[in-house]
């Protein structure tokens, strides 16, 4: 890479990765990790990894296949425990409760409405008539209001994971986890879902954390992007960039062009 690109590469990073500690960040905190491991016998995937993540704030998670990335993403939504170190939430009426966790598939009930599907995120909510108005209304948010009352088997890839989104935000979570929900779906269809999810995302104001292989995707969604290599945090970015942003960009080339040199170590 050129001596001036890459100065000005590094100057997108506000710090080093291993320089970011707890309490660093402004504003209310949504969730840290602090030295958090995790072993599948003896198997290291994550090896003390400390992130400390704002409210509100839209984070992606890069890395190569096996890297870690995924399970970072479970821990988060309580689906796994740590080996070691600590998890905390921003606020005590937070937490894996207030998580809630899309796929890469779908998994609608094929036996349920597509309603009834997106109802299944209001468990423990609300139920009945206040079930299906809040489900209605959330359907309306994706633009799949006039398919409640359908079957899901009848719907396209990308509707399908309208309404996954739409089951995952009906309850109105502090923070979303998201494993490659999108990367199923074609070209165009896959920019309509960011743009639907960026459109939620800055009218809810939750925490979305995307754990994606798609560079271009991150940058585009992303406040931040982190590259997990090793099992730990080898690059933290900020994605200083205005919304809405174009896809194709120079100013959102550059910033993948600089997480790629570092995932292919062309630094």
């Amino acid at each position: 890479m050129p001596a001036a690109t890459l100065t000005a590469a590094r100057s997108l990073v506000a710090t080093p990765a291993t320089a970011r500690t707890i309490g660093s960040v402004e504003g209310r905190r949504a969730f840290a990790f602090k030295e958090v491991g995790k072993r599948f016998g003896d198997k290291i995937v994550l090896d003390g990894i400390s992130l400390d993540v704002r409210a509100g704030q839209f984070l992606a998670v890069i890395g190569k296949s096996g890297c870690g990335k995924s399970t970072l993403l479970r821990l988060l939504a309580g689906l796994d425990r740590p080996s070691g170190g600590s998890l905390t939430f921003g606020a005590a009426e937070e937490g894996h409760s207030r998580t809630r966790f899309m796929f890469q598939e779908p998994r609608l009930l094929p036996w349920a409405s597509v309603v009834k599907n997106v109802e299944i995120g209001l468990t423990g909510i609300a139920g009945g008539a206040d079930a299906r108005r809040r489900a209605l209304a959330m359907l309306e948010e994706v633009g799949l209001a006039d398919r409640a009352d359908e079957w899901p088997s009848v719907l396209s890839g990308g509707q399908k994971q309208r309404v996954a989104l739409a089951r995952a935000l009906v309850g109105q979570p502090q923070i979303l986890a998201l494993d490659e929900p999108l990367g199923a779906l074609d070209a165009l269809t896959r920019i309509e879902m960011q743009q639907l999810l960026e459109r939620i995302w800055l009218d809810q104001k939750f925490t979305a954390v995307l754990v994606t292989h798609d560079v271009g995707e991150a940058v585009a969604l992303a406040d931040r992007v982190v590259v997990i290599g090793a099992g730990r945090v080898a690059l933290d970015l900020d994605v200083p960039v205005a919304r809405p942003r174009r896809h194709g960009s120079a100013e959102l080339a550059h910033i993948e062009g600089t997480i790629l040199d570092h995932l292919f170590n062309r630094a």
